[in-house]
């Protein structure tokens, strides 16, 4: 079977570029960060493939940001009898073909360079949010809840025991939770 990937990192961009007009058996479909393997579509294709598959990839990026989660994932796929294309850098590996070494050593220089461009899009993201705080324009990432929703956290965080129960009834983190709790004392202090 043929499947493709396809994978941006935020709500707001598309897939248009991606394997525009190609034709597959089953898409896997995901806007998530691709900083780790932590991805549910990515790990339900891995789950499925079985031996003369072909999975199909506009650009080595959009499957991995670093070097040693890319290598990891297309030794997964070859390692099940399939296949991967990388159709930007016109790559292609077959389970079982010996290959030249040009390929590999291009497979690992490229995600390099993947990994390289997400180090250098993070420092100047680092550094724009540290500029901001300078003048005191950032107010950095701007809670789900309502004043409310934070209230009701802040009272049940003093009276629960069971603070990872707490967070996953919210659906945070603990750390996040003990966040929280800290920025809203002055509530938890009036229980």
């Amino acid at each position: 079977m043929r499947f493709c990937y396809k994978r941006v990192s935020t709500a707001e961009q598309n897939f248009d570029r991606q394997l525009n007009g190609l034709i597959f058996d089953r898409e896997f479909i995901e806007k998530v960060s691709g900083k780790n393997t932590d991805r549910p579509q990515l790990q339900a294709l891995l789950s499925i493939l079985r031996e003369n598959d072909e999975v199909h990839v506009h650009e080595l990026s959009r499957l991995a940001r670093n070097t040693k989660d890319l290598l990891s994932i297309v030794e997964q796929i070859l390692e099940s009898g399939s296949g991967i294309k990388f159709h930007k850098e016109n790559l292609h590996f077959v389970s079982g073909e010996k290959r030249p070494p040009v390929q590999d050593l291009m497979l690992s220089l490229l995600g390099s360079i993947a990994q390289f461009e997400r180090d250098l899009l993070l420092e100047r993201q680092r550094e724009g949010i540290a500029l901001a705080k300078q003048r005191g324009v950032y107010k950095g990432r701007q809670s789900r809840f309502s004043k409310d929703d934070l209230r009701q956290i802040s009272v049940d965080f003093k009276k629960t025991k069971n603070k990872s129960g707490l967070a996953k009834r919210w659906g945070i983190s603990r750390a996040y939770l003990y966040k929280i709790a800290r920025e809203h004392q002055h509530i938890i202090s009036k229980y």
